[in-house]
C-alpha cells in the first residue's frame, strides 16, 4: 500500500465520491430565481440561501411526505441530500475550495408534510450526513428541521444553512 492510498481522502475527494453515489452533478451554475443572492459572506460567517433539491432544472424531490410513506420518506431523505450537496458547492463556489469552510454552525430543513408526518429529523438526517460526510468534525452542526405546508416550486424538502470560514 502507498502512502497516498493511505491517507485520507480530501473534502474535495469525499464531496465528488457522495456526487457520483447520488449520481448527479453539482459543477457548474446553481441558479437563482429572485432578487437574492445564493451566498453572503460577512466576515468569517457565511450564509447560504435556502436549497430544494434541483439539479440543473429538475426539481427530483417533490410532493408532500406521509406518515407511513416509506418511498415518500426516502424520496425527501434523498432531496435533503442534493440540498445539502448544493448548499456545499456554493460553498466551494464562493470560498473557491471546501477547506475553507471552518465550520457548519447551524442548518434549518424544512420538509413538505402531511398532517401525520412527524419523521421531519429523519429526512434532515440525511442531510446532516452528507455535512458529516464531506466535511468530518467540521460539518457536525446544530440544526431545526420544521415540517411545513408548501416549498417553492412544489419541493419536498428546502435547506438553509450557516457556516464559518478560515480568515481570507
Amino acid at each position: 500500500m502507498t502512502e497516498n492510498s493511505r491517507a485520507e481522502k480530501t473534502r474535495a475527494e469525499k464531496f465528488a465520491a457522495i456526487e457520483t453515489g447520488l449520481g448527479y452533478s453539482f459543477d457548474g451554475e446553481i441558479k437563482i430565481g429572485g432578487n437574492y443572492v445564493s451566498v453572503v459572506r460577512n466576515g468569517k460567517d457565511v450564509y447560504v440561501s435556502g436549497q430544494i433539491p434541483r439539479v440543473g432544472s429538475e426539481i427530483i424531490a417533490t410532493g408532500p411526505v406521509g406518515a407511513g410513506d416509506i418511498a415518500a420518506l426516502t424520496r425527501a431523505q434523498l432531496g435533503a441530500k442534493v440540498s445539502a450537496m448544493r448548499a456545499l458547492a456554493l460553498l466551494r463556489q464562493s470560498l473557491g475550495t471546501l477547506d475553507a469552510v471552518d465550520r457548519v454552525l447551524r442548518i434549518a430543513v424544512f420538509v413538505q408534510s402531511s398532517a401525520d408526518f412527524t419523521a421531519q429529523s429523519e429526512v434532515a438526517d440525511a442531510a446532516s450526513d452528507v455535512l458529516h460526510a464531506v466535511l468530518g468534525p467540521a460539518g457536525v452542526h446544530t440544526r431545526t428541521s420544521v415540517g411545513v405546508m408548501q416549498l417553492p416550486k412544489n419541493a419536498t424538502v428546502e435547506i438553509d444553512l450557516i457556516a464559518t470560514a478560515v480568515a481570507a
